[in-house]
């Protein structure tokens, strides 16, 4: 059921009361750092010196107000949320605090209310607690993450950031072989302001901000990700911090992504073909780790309760976001279970111009962090660097020029929508999502790759960086056209043949065969041949897979596997054909080899 806020504070939900940051808070937060930990220290308390400052902050100088904890697995807590609610009064009984249990994360972890107007030393006697019990596998913060851009509103310009020889992302040539048809990105940000250059590869997504008083739009977690904007009033988001007009930060992000491309209007999308699917996560001041995980998990195709099974599950994350500190154990069991699902995370290094190792999720291992590069090709002054630093792409610097900056889809709206617009805005948050686009253009091209295959991909192929980088700025400058072309196995044509005729493919039986004639082609058959393959079965570690050449060569495409439980093939292989001749009777052999599972050819195709 979902609640208001109330006027009376007396009756208002503890979760209506919190106090959240912006990033400017958190900024001004780290040039008192050292003053506060000495204040800290002096404390009067018995736990708080055993207990991590990290562990106690939801932003550096600001006390934690939720706690996610994980349990080992045995531990009855880990299923029971029964369990966990009386734990976590227990803890807070002998804390002297009045804790409650609020929901279980799609990670299986506990969230914990601490109540408001806790100290820091009070929220190290409750971490204690936890940490004293061997059942409890990590305790750490709900810490405020806030959107990594520095937004300019500016006039249309060309986008440099895709094709310029000097700094540009090589782009257009990666789209003669993909344009990320067939893969759904999930942007984990603001939430998508309607936009007539990016409605037609817009999908359902989820709002996840579960606090009211973060959500803006008057409700919890839904099903409408729609961004009714971030705007707050001086001091609303922190002591001294001044006004922000609403940002429309997540629409950039997927402008980047996937605006639609050739429709004489706008701009162009870096991987067009693709889907964006907006999940909600940032609101006004931004948002909590808590809401992120689930983000994260329900994305990538996990089970988060309460909430709907995704129908467009995301083979790739963009998160343009960040906070301070160390990744927690929360944060990264969430990442390495959608990585483990097969998506792959791009986030951003984070725009402080300081090492990464000190920025979440930027520091979080099996992502790819992403670091700022200027229209020169350097690293740009506020990007963040680091060995933790995966690649480089665009981000712009507007300082030198708006024009210099990444140009997008946005709003004019103030606060709340008006009429749509294009605007320049810098940051690590519009160089993520470049780096979202080329895995989309990548995944799309060889859907066969692991994410850490795509990483490595990325890396291996990306250039010097054409200008200076202080600190690493990870492999380089990412080349989207070097790149795709490594992944597909070489140049081809993109010519296309295809059969969709259905075979069924019997039970433990005998070999069946799809035909498909290629004609009007002279020569020989690339080194690089594209078979593109969609089979229904319901355990595919059964299944046998041979293309057959015109003279009846086999090439396997798929041996069989006892371990291999999953269900079927979707997937695109690539085969060095080079000796047959291209025109002729192809075929597509497929044999179950084993009992109780059945299947069909729903269709393929070769691409020359």
């Amino acid at each position: 059921m979902r609640t208001s806020l109330s006027s009376s504070p007396s009756s208002s939900p503890r979760s209506s009361r919190r106090k959240l940051i912006s990033a400017a808070a958190v900024s001004a937060a780290l040039l008192t750092a050292a003053t506060t930990t000495v204040a800290v220290a002096q404390e009067p308390t018995s736990q708080e010196s055993a207990v991590p400052a990290a562990l106690t902050e939801a932003a550096p100088g600001t006390p934690a107000e939720r706690l996610i904890v994980g349990y080992t697995s045995g531990a009855a807590e880990a299923k029971s949320n029964k369990a966990a609610e009386a734990d976590a009064v227990a803890k807070g009984k002998e804390a002297g605090e009045d804790l409650d249990f609020q929901r279980r994360l799609g990670t299986g972890a506990a969230l914990v209310d601490l109540g408001a107007d806790l100290t820091k030393a009070d929220v190290a006697d409750v971490v204690a607690e936890f940490r004293a019990d061997p059942q409890v596998a990590y305790v750490v913060p709900d810490r405020l993450n806030t959107a990594k851009a520095d937004p300019n509103d500016t006039e249309y310009a060309k986008q440099w950031d895709l094709f310029e020889a000097t700094a540009g992302m090589n782009v257009p040539g990666a789209w003669s072989t993909s344009t990320g048809t067939g893969v759904t990105v999930a942007v984990i940000d603001t939430g998508y302001v309607a936009h007539t250059d990016l409605a037609a590869n817009i999908v359902a997504g989820y709002d996840f901000i579960a606090d009211t008083a973060v959500s803006v739009d008057g409700d919890g977690r839904d099903s409408n990700p729609a961004d009714p904007g971030d705007y707050y009033a001086a001091n609303e988001c922190g002591s001294g911090i001044p006004a922000s007009n609403s940002s429309w930060h997540g629409t950039h992000v997927a402008g980047t992504i996937a605006a639609v491309t050739n429709n004489s209007k706008g701009v162009a999308g870096i991987a067009y073909g693709a889907k964006i699917s907006p999940v909600r996560v940032l609101g006004k001041c931004g948002g909590y780790d808590s809401d992120i995980i689930d983000a994260i998990t329900w994305a990538s195709g996990g089970t988060v309760s309460g909430v709907p099974a995704n129908t467009n599950v995301a083979k790739v994350i963009n998160m343009s976001l960040g906070g301070d500190g160390a990744c927690t154990s929360a944060t990264q069991s969430a990442i390495t279970a959608a990585v483990n699902r097969g998506t792959t995370i791009a986030v951003a290094a984070g725009n402080d111009n300081e090492n990464v190792s000190a920025h979440s999720p930027g520091n979080c291992n099996n992502v790819i962090s992403v670091a700022a590069t200027n229209r020169t090709g350097a690293k740009a002054s506020y990007s963040n660097y680091g060995s933790l630093v995966d690649i480089s792409a665009p981000g712009g610097q507007t300082s030198t020029g708006t024009a210099n900056g990444i140009l997008s889809t946005l709003n004019s709206g103030t606060k709340t929508a008006s009429t749509e617009s294009y605007a320049y805005y810098q940051g690590t948050s519009m160089a993520t999502p470049h780096i979202a686009g080329l895995i989309a253009l990548v995944k799309s091209a060889n859907s066969a790759l692991t994410p850490a295959q795509i990483e490595t991909a990325i890396k291996n192929n990306a250039r010097a960086l054409p200008g200076a980088c202080s600190g690493g700025c990870g492999a380089g400058l990412a080349d989207a056209a070097k790149t795709v072309a490594a992944v597909s196995g070489g140049t081809t044509t993109g010519t296309t043949y295809s059969s969709s005729t259905a075979v069924a493919i019997p039970d433990n039986g005998s070999a069946v065969e799809s035909s498909i004639a290629v004609s009007g082609r002279s020569g020989s058959a690339p080194s690089a041949l594209q078979v593109g393959v969609d089979i229904t079965h319901t355990y595919r570690g059964d299944l046998v897979i041979d293309l057959i050449a015109p003279d009846g060569t086999a090439y396997r495409l798929k041996a069989a596997s006892s371990s291999d439980s999953a269900d079927n093939v979707n997937t695109t292989y690539t085969v060095n054909a080079s000796s047959e001749t291209a025109n002729g009777t192809w075929k597509l052999r497929v044999q179950d080899t084993a009992a109780q599972d059945t299947g069909t050819i729903n269709s393929w195709k070769l691409t020359f």
